[in-house]
């Protein structure tokens, strides 16, 4: 049964990693527009774009917490009392993202919208890049079980490093395919063109990080890179080729398989480092059995999951249809 949560809880990972990372991506590249001429059609499609679902995408966020806190406590305690500086910084970047997204096409003066655009952007890179060094911490089994680990050391480490700049890079991938597809959907060649090299661009660095982070882990996480290079694999090289695929068909005329590549190539790679780190939920030192609740709980968990995912997730569902289908005018 615990194993069962444990999965639960990582498609809520995966699905957050997908479609929040996409929502970061795009601030990215708003980041990376130019001046308010400059980019001001690249940073409206983003607006058009994440503007009627950046909100809903924080859900997967929500459920990934109560499912974690629920169903493996100590895991929890553990990973909160030692990674509260870049989990503390990552909350305040999602609220300061938020308001800076939503005041910004509140605001009617130049200056004003180049703050919160800035707030926007800026929150946009540091909050995957705490995702992602969280991460790296976890992986790397540098959380102890009791909890109370160092403060700054846990997550300013190779491994956790590797992981920001990976989430980074990853999100502004995802984010630029995306859109590109998006600007097809459109009829703006001139932003499918910007999108197209941007998606190009960030799908180099990607693989490039990721080259990097096969010495990286070798030397620091020597554990985790036997996994990776063993059990997890067959799913990094099928992340390989689905994001070597997407990139090839930037130019074809097919939209949704474009997302379908990208979006398997990111979530394949997710799904490496869960099977890596199987069966443990923190390092070596805590497995995924010692750190679960009560069977009680975790039945409760179970069926609340499935209720969810019949009440909510055909919601969300439809949601993201219309989204990808113009269907829906962003109102902030």
């Amino acid at each position: 049964m615990s194993d069962a949560i444990a999965v639960l809880l990582f498609i809520g990972v995966i699905a957050y990693a997908l479609f929040g990372g996409a929502d970061f991506g795009a601030g990215f590249w708003d980041l990376t527009a130019g001046g308010a001429a400059r980019g001001n059609r690249s940073r409206h499609l983003i607006d058009v774009s994440i503007g009627p679902v950046w909100e809903a995408n924080h859900t997967w966020l929500i459920y990934c917490l109560v499912m974690l806190w629920s169903g493996f406590p100590i895991a929890f305690v553990a990973i909160t009392t030692t990674l509260y500086i870049p989990l503390g910084i990552a909350v305040l970047g999602i609220v300061l993202r938020g308001a800076g997204f939503a005041f910004r096409k509140a605001s009617m003066r130049t200056p004003e919208q180049r703050i919160y655009g800035a707030t926007f952007a800026l929150s946009s890179v540091l909050t995957p890049y705490c995702f992602g060094s969280v991460a790296g911490a976890i992986a790397s089994g540098r959380v102890p079980t009791a909890g109370y680990g160092d403060p700054v050391g846990s997550w300013n480490n190779p491994t956790s490093v590797l992981g920001g700049v990976l989430a980074v890079s990853v999100c502004a991938y995802l984010a630029a395919v995306y859109l590109t597809a998006a600007a097809r959907q459109y009829g703006s060649p001139r932003l499918e063109a910007w999108f197209r090299r941007r998606a190009l661009l960030a799908g180099i660095v990607t693989g490039v990080v990721c080259l990097a982070g096969i010495f990286l882990l070798q030397a620091d996480s020597p554990r985790l890179f036997h996994q990776l290079s063993h059990r997890g694999l067959p799913l990094l090289v099928i992340s390989a080729l689905s994001g070597l695929l997407s990139l090839f068909l930037l130019r074809r005329e097919n939209p949704l398989a474009l997302r379908m590549l990208a979006a398997l190539a990111v979530a394949t790679v997710v799904c490496g480092w869960g099977v890596a780190q199987y069966p443990y939920l923190l390092g070596t030192h805590l497995s995924i059995a010692e750190a679960a609740a009560p069977t009680p709980t975790l039945w409760v968990l179970a069926s609340v999951a499935g209720a969810a995912g019949v009440l909510i997730a055909p919601s969300l569902i439809a949601l993201y249809i219309l989204q990808n289908r113009g269907r829906l005018e962003s109102r902030g």
